[in-house]
């Protein structure tokens, strides 16, 4: 008989970032929720869809952005996995850092824990290394989540929002 380790079957929570800038952005942003679904992964929150400029270069479409709350039995490395195939099952090509793509989802915080892997020449890191500086996930993750805090900085969410600049702020606005 096969010992079960007990992390088979523990329920990881994590935080979600989706995002588009080509095509039907929200509806690209639904089917990406249906696939997560359809994956063993269960949302429990979605924000409102947030609009933002492209970064680093703003000339690119602007980026319609969600962030959602899941609760999965999938480990880290296996929630990645799955990302990285509705990414792919929705139209994203590899191309190159920051251009316009159907679909990017971000792991943004898993268990609230610390945590780097790699993964296929592909670096998982939780919290997402970037998120504390960028509105289009602190805002979306403050309306669904307003007493989050950052596993690693620990500094509360209304924190990490205050921090960003107020063109940070003014540039993001819910659609």
């Amino acid at each position: 008989m096969k010992k079960q380790d007990i992390s088979e079957n523990q329920v990881n929570i994590a935080h979600l970032s989706l995002g588009s800038n080509l095509g039907n952005k929200k509806i690209n942003l639904e089917w990406a929720k249906i696939l997560l679904n359809l994956s063993g992964i269960n949302i429990i929150k979605t924000s409102s869809f947030y609009q933002s400029k492209s970064w680093p270069d703003s000339k690119f479409p602007d980026y319609i952005n969600i962030i959602i709350l899941i609760n999965t039995k999938l480990s880290l490395v296996e929630l990645f996995k799955n990302i990285k195939f509705i990414e792919k099952s929705l139209g994203r090509i590899k191309k190159p850092k920051n251009y316009p793509r159907v679909c990017d989802i971000d792991i943004i915080n898993f268990n609230n824990i610390c945590s780097k892997k790699i993964y296929l020449n592909e670096k998982i890191e939780v919290p997402h290394k970037s998120m504390h500086k960028r509105n289009f996930v602190l805002i979306p993750l403050y309306e669904i989540d307003k007493k989050w805090i950052h596993p690693k900085l620990d500094k509360s969410i209304i924190s990490l929002i205050s921090s960003l600049s107020i063109k940070d702020l003014r540039t993001i606005k819910l659609t």
